[in-house]
């Protein structure tokens, strides 16, 4: 079933905002200081799980005052649904691994797929470190055991959206965390 732009406004207005637009750049922000302290002198190439971390890491490479390069991955459990399935790799870096320090950045970890996925890719493409950075951890059992680096927030085991996060293709441009109302 498509969502339509009306359904999404619904879902908006029964909503709960965890964390608001302040929030969520403070904790960016202490995401930057441990980065910066981190591989600061690392000469890191920067990975963008798209399309959730495009909004959290544009936001943080403005923090990160050292050189540093970019480039993306596109791999999702989700599409437009609110469930995972089977990993799909829609892109792979076009950047060069090999003997790099490399960062990923996504935009949650929830059950710990998706990361553990691309961690295990870019050792196999010849990466000397891999460091994950996530703007969302949620809080559940469920997780196979992988945990990223740096988080910014964590979020009890609910379905969320904004900040890159989306309901069903829609809402990765609010300024804030936002809970799906379960009832």
């Amino acid at each position: 079933m498509s969502v339509t732009p009306e359904h999404a406004k619904a879902v908006l207005d029964k909503a709960a905002c965890l964390y608001s637009r302040e929030q969520v750049d403070s904790a960016i922000m202490e995401l930057a200081v441990e980065i910066t302290r981190d591989l600061s002198e690392e000469n890191p190439l920067v990975l963008c799980v798209m399309t959730g971390a495009l909004i959290p890491m544009g936001i943080l490479l403005t923090h990160l005052r050292f050189p540093l390069q970019i480039d993306y991955i596109h791999a999702t459990r989700y599409g437009h649904d609110t469930t995972g399935s089977e990993l799909q790799w829609i892109n792979k870096p076009h950047s060069s691994l090999d003997g790099r320090s490399v960062l990923i950045i996504d935009d949650i970890l929830d059950e710990g797929f998706t990361l553990d996925a691309i961690v295990k890719e870019c050792r196999r493409l010849g990466a000397s470190k891999v460091s994950s950075a996530v703007l969302v951890e949620k809080r559940h059992d469920r997780n196979i055991g992988i945990s990223a680096d740096y988080v910014g927030l964590q979020v009890d085991d609910r379905y969320v959206f904004g900040y890159g996060m989306d309901y069903k293709g829609f809402w990765r441009n609010l300024p804030g965390i936002y809970a799906v109302n379960e009832e």
